[in-house]
């Protein structure tokens, strides 16, 4: 049998459902990897091995008594965005470097109940602002195929834990491809599911009406065992919908025959590596063979995704770190002299400067005489990508694309130009702004670097995704190779 760390989560399922692993000895050989490479990777902020392995006990129990669900006993981490309760959620910041949640968010509850046990908390850029895990407090994250690369962020730690096999899976968030454009620089599995379909209570907020907990896994089939147990309506969250979650994992392996895949034009522009469209050629020439058609599909407005996005999110950003202000938990300044120099050194010592640039430009677009001229228009033109999005899916069942330009890039090659930053995010912030279901999988190596394809459907049309990532992942191996000293 496999060591525990090349095994997915299907296959310890299986494994574990069989007795021939324990959930205690599989998280022992984690805990144990995870201790070996963080000063290597510095994937994780807090590592809870004490109460993994009380965690995988249990787990252990429940499998002896045959009270046991699929996801029992199989080890996860999780971002450190999401509430954990008893154990700290850092969110990245010194601002919350000491909070210790007193409640789990949803995703965890959820996922708790279904028997998982959590191996610790990952690390990420600073309350998820960024793109490259460069601005958390607790210092870079290294991108395991290369460790002078960053692996992408926010969900950089997540991503590298996963690609390093530190853990089979990770949650992880996604406002404007916090989730896919690590999953693709790392060469794993990212998931962002529609908004609304899994609850963000007790996700700590960036920017509310984008925000999307999410998954980073091997493949698309431990996704959709994982979404499983995470989606769902939650009465705590306004934003999360009523609707009935499928059998994800149920759909796999179903034909493709007939299924039109969309090539966004707009996406194939002069900014994007040769390599990588080469490489996303070949899987399209790949779903053609088992019988999908595919037409070229445009959406005329999704060049102003990143002007768009830059306007909505920091302005969300300013209203929802308005709460971080030293006076109910949170870092506090020391001694202050009245409530306003409470206020200022508390946030000035508390964030970090990237969390600085987006709150002050938020304030500035929602500001008196320039709401109407940024915020507004930002809205409107929101809108008109949603629209372009919507008209293409009477087209076509699902559109694919490239996730980055790129593959990872150096460490501090782009921290001091903060629009050269943004502009990595360029493929994956239309299906933010239009709150679809966007998936990105590893399609080929590039100077022994991950590239990475990104497949967008239509709202709560995950089934369809993972269908199709994973008959993409039954005929490729990209997804199963792993970084050079991590294997």
């Amino acid at each position: 049998m496999s060591a525990p760390h090349d095994m997915s989560v299907a296959e310890l399922s299986a494994a574990l459902q069989a007795r021939q692993l324990s959930s205690v000895e599989v998280t022992r050989a984690f805990l144990e990897r995870v201790t070996r490479h963080q000063a290597d990777l510095n994937a994780f902020i807090s590592i809870t091995a004490e109460a993994a392995l009380v965690e995988a006990a249990q787990a252990d129990a429940r499998l002896r008594a045959k009270d046991a669900g699929p996801l029992t006993g199989v080890p996860i981490a999780h971002k450190d965005i999401f509430c954990t309760r008893g154990e700290k959620t850092t969110c990245g910041s010194r601002m919350l470097a000491n909070f210790v949640s007193p409640y789990d968010a949803t995703v965890v509850e959820r996922l708790r109940a279904a028997g998982v046990v959590m191996l610790g908390k990952t690390n990420m850029d600073e309350f998820a602002m960024g793109s490259s895990n460069e601005t958390s407090f607790f210092g870079p994250v290294k991108n395991p195929w290369d460790v002078a690369r960053v692996p992408g962020g926010s969900s950089g730690g997540s991503a590298a834990a996963v690609a390093a096999r530190l853990t089979p899976a990770a949650t992880a968030t996604d406002t404007g491809g916090s989730i896919r454009q690590p999953a693709a620089l790392c060469g794993v599995t990212g998931l962002k599911p529609t908004y609304g379909r899994v609850s963000r209570f007790g996700m700590v907020a960036f920017a509310s009406s984008l925000d999307q907990g999410g998954l980073i896994t091997r493949s698309a089939e431990d996704a959709a065992l994982l979404l499983g147990a995470m989606a769902g309506f939650d009465e705590r969250d306004s934003t999360s919908v009523e609707l009935p979650v499928p059998d994800y994992n149920g759909v796999l392996g179903q034909p493709i025959k007939g299924l039109k895949i969309g090539v966004l034009k707009e996406f194939f522009d002069k900014g994007l590596d040769p390599e990588i469209e080469q490489h996303i050629r070949a899987a399209l020439d790949l779903l053609r063979s088992q019988g999908a058609v595919i037409k070229d599909v445009s959406l005329p407005n999704l060049p102003l995704s990143v002007p768009t996005y830059y306007v909505v999110a920091p302005a969300e950003c300013s209203s929802n770190l308005a709460r971080f202000d030293g006076v109910r938990y949170g870092h506090r300044c020391d001694n202050p002299r009245d409530l306003l120099d409470l206020y200022q050194r508390s946030r000035g010592e508390g964030f970090g400067a990237e969390v600085k640039r987006r709150i002050m430009t938020g304030t500035y677009v929602l500001s008196a005489g320039y709401y109407d001229a940024f915020y507004l228009k930002a809205q409107r033109v929101r809108q008109l990508i949603s629209n372009d999005f919507e008209r293409a899916f009477h087209e076509v069942d699902v559109v694919i694309g490239p996730t980055t330009p790129t593959t990872a890039f150096e460490l501090g090659a782009k921290t001091s130009d903060p629009v050269t930053m943004y502009l990595n995010d360029i493929y994956t912030i239309g299906a933010n702004l239009a709150g679809l279901p966007a998936i990105s999988l590893p399609c080929g190596l590039s100077h022994g670097l991950p590239t990475a394809m990104q497949i967008i459907g239509p709202h709560f049309g995950e089934e369809r995704l993972l269908n199709v990532a994973h008959r993409y992942q039954l005929e490729s191996d990209w997804h199963r190779r792993v970084p050079p000293g991590f294997a």
